[in-house]
């Protein structure tokens, strides 16, 4: 089999290009646009909730041009970069009276997943406003969740896909490519975890994160069709030291590299991180190495 490109753990091959020149001489009025639209069709390329996965598969048309495989018709529309446009999340008030005493004095605690709905303005203002790394607008799937303690936001949680390549994460789990490949689904990625500042009650962090291990699969099913088996963390041990992960048993996992997705190099341009892992279901890695 002549693989003539890999693109997001996926194989194309010679025969794959040659239907891919086919599809665009069949539809010469098509845009990019449309085309990768076609093509995901016709690979059955989706997502786990049935959605084409077209930017991926517009993205992979454009890596075939540029390496002169395909020719694409021209662009007809550049879109502005919606990075640099983006505003930052507009300020929602909130009541910052200190809550403070014991876990058991603040009463019931309450977990919404809030993307797309009328409470996600203010997870991103609450984000953008006490967070470290500040508000960031996630790419590909992902939730986000607010903890209310009588009816006040207390905490916030954000949740996306899992790295693709990770060494710690891929010795732990002992998947193979092609299972890594099939079930990357299955890997979700806490990218934010915020107690508000006026929340000062010990042990609450490490009971929300064991809160949020049993039902962060629910909820991502309900919303992309498929559960997650294993949320990952990464933890800047120059600033924190991961105590109320480990305290509700997340696992260490090994360290980064501190070279980031696309480093050219094989030299550090980032900050060297634990990497923490936490199981989610029983068969966990039943079903992240499994082949079918």
């Amino acid at each position: 089999m002549d693989i003539v490109l890999r693109y997001r753990g996926r194989d194309v091959t010679g025969a794959d290009v040659a239907s891919i020149r086919k599809l665009i001489a069949s539809n010469p009025a098509e845009s990019r646009r449309s085309l990768s639209k076609l093509l995901c069709a016709e690979w059955g390329w989706v997502q786990a909730n049935g959605a084409p996965r077209d930017m991926v598969c517009r993205s992979l048309m454009l890596a075939l041009d540029r390496a002169g495989h395909i020719e694409l018709p021209p662009q007809r529309f550049r879109p502005p970069n919606p990075i640099a446009l983006r505003a930052k999340p507009r300020v929602v008030e909130v009541d910052q009276t200190p809550m403070e005493g014991a876990l058991r004095d603040l009463g019931p605690l309450e977990v919404r997943q809030v993307r797309r709905t009328g409470e996600e303005p203010l997870f991103n203002s609450l984000m953008q406003a006490h967070h470290y790394l500040g508000y960031t607008q996630p790419v590909g799937e992902h939730l986000k969740h607010l903890v209310f303690a009588g009816g006040r936001p207390a905490a916030c949680f954000a949740f996306s896909s899992g790295p693709r390549h990770l060494g710690p994460s891929d010795r732990y789990i002992g998947w193979s490519r092609e299972a890594r490949q099939r079930n990357l689904r299955l890997l979700a990625y806490n990218t934010r975890f915020l107690v508000l500042p006026w929340v000062r009650v010990p042990h609450l962090a490490s009971h929300l994160l064991g809160r949020m291990a049993r039902q962060l699969p629910a909820d991502w099913a309900r919303v992309y069709g498929h559960e997650v088996c294993l949320a990952l963390t990464f933890v800047d041990t120059t600033r924190f030291k991961g105590t109320c992960y480990r305290a509700a048993n997340w696992v260490y996992l090994g360290r980064t590299a501190g070279r980031g997705n696309n480093a050219p190099t094989h030299e550090q341009t980032r900050p060297i991180k634990d990497v923490l892992g936490m199981p989610l279901c029983h068969d966990w890695r039943e079903r992240m190495t499994a082949l079918a």
